[in-house]
């Protein structure tokens, strides 16, 4: 290639200017002893599930010279009965949509319901995701407020939708990075200031729901047609690497999403490996009640050591505060346990692991606190 060796090959491509000067989504992926930066599920998947997977897989494998089911009848089928049993809101076929990972899904979200010329707002910080595929799609991305606790600020939030008038409104809840959850009420009256100033879609991303104390905001679907619900097969059930996600929403939100979709965007060996794991729920939700002892341990820990901790819903905890929460992280690092940096200025993050892992991160850390100038500031009041 010729050209002005002092101009990067980035810089003459004709990229879009709002993806100029962006960096791509993702976490270190570094081979150390104990990895809990990427909230992923730790328990391997029971051998009978690895073997029913392997079952149908070989029943798809004989018919991979046709294309999958273009509507995955069968998948939105059974991830509809999931949704129903678990939540108590009954859920149909119509009702549900899914796609590679939750992020198709906010794609397709975004390229049916934004795009150039519309905006989406998102109550940061949060799943730095939202904002990313909203720049992809040509979107415009507005950052809302939260408060010093990490909640939303009712009041601020309806003052941002009215001001902007967004067309897609991202509610995240439980939240990453922080692990609090969204009260139902909020939910609601968001939804309230978003059909005020547009009509809006308000789009509540449940991915770590089934880690919460809380339940599922799946009822407040019922008569509230602009209102969508997005979930993840990554989290609870294990499945990190299957890449499935999901919606539930009101038909016409199901069917106006197939506008973008790809042509047979879920292959048939995906299909097959989630109906597999679909059979297992019981089996995969009792490792979910492990996590979720284990979350609350380090919450516990982590208070007792000095560290302040954002009261957590998810399989995470923020914790902090730090002077220097890369340095911190580093620290952590040097003693074989990798947790997130995500930016939140004095915060770090660490994924519930195994009992084992755990107690490797906590060592870390109380290790970490006895160093000269690692001390994080002082704690504040807080409710578990």
């Amino acid at each position: 290639m010729t050209g002005n060796p002092s101009v990067s090959p980035w810089d003459e491509l004709p990229v879009r200017d709002e993806l100029r000067g962006k960096s791509p989504y993702g976490a270190p992926q570094l081979d150390v002893p104990v990895r809990l930066n990427t909230n992923e599920n730790p328990y391997p998947l029971p051998e009978p599930l690895v073997e029913r997977i392997a079952e149908r897989v070989r029943e798809a494998a004989r018919n991979l010279n046709r294309y999958p089911d273009r509507d995955a009848v069968e998948l939105r089928t059974q991830l509809a009965k999931y949704l129903t049993d678990t939540s108590g809101y009954e859920v149909g076929p119509a009702n549900v949509w899914a796609a590679n990972g939750s992020n198709e899904v906010i794609q397709q979200l975004l390229q049916t319901f934004g795009g150039p010329g519309r905006a989406a707002i998102g109550f940061e910080p949060s799943y730095s995701m939202h904002g990313l595929i909203a720049r992809g799609t040509g979107t415009g991305w507005i950052s809302g407020p939260r408060g010093d606790d990490f909640t939303i600020d009712l009041a601020a939030a309806q003052k941002a939708i009215a001001e902007h008038r967004p067309d897609v409104v991202f509610i995240t809840t439980p939240n990453n990075p922080t692990g609090t959850a969204v009260p139902p009420e909020t939910v609601l009256a968001l939804y309230e200031a978003a059909q005020a100033a547009k009509p809006s879609m308000v789009v509540v991303d449940e991915a770590y729901i089934e880690f919460s104390h809380g339940d599922s905001l799946l009822p407040l679907l019922e008569g509230r047609p602009h209102l969508v619900v997005s979930r993840t097969m990554s989290k609870a059930f294990g499945a990190a690497g299957l890449r499935l996600g999901y919606l539930a929403a009101h038909p016409a939100v199901v069917d106006a999403v197939q506008l973008v979709r790809l042509p047979y965007h879920l292959s048939a060996v995906t299909q097959a490996t989630a109906l597999a794991a679909l059979e297992h729920t019981g089996v995969l939700l009792k490792y979910v009640e492990q996590l979720k002892a284990e979350r609350d341990r380090l919450v516990t820990e982590l208070r007792a050591i000095g560290y302040e901790v954002t009261a957590s819903d998810a399989n995470f905890v923020q914790f902090g505060r730090f002077p220097d929460a890369h340095e911190a992280w580093r620290k952590i690092l040097d003693r074989g346990v990798l947790v997130r940096d995500n930016g939140v200025p004095g915060w770090l993050r660490v994924t519930a692991g195994t009992p084992e892992e755990n107690d490797a991160f906590l060592d870390a850390v109380r290790e970490m606190q006895c160093l000269v100038g690692d001390t994080p500031t002082p704690p504040k009041e807080q409710s578990s």
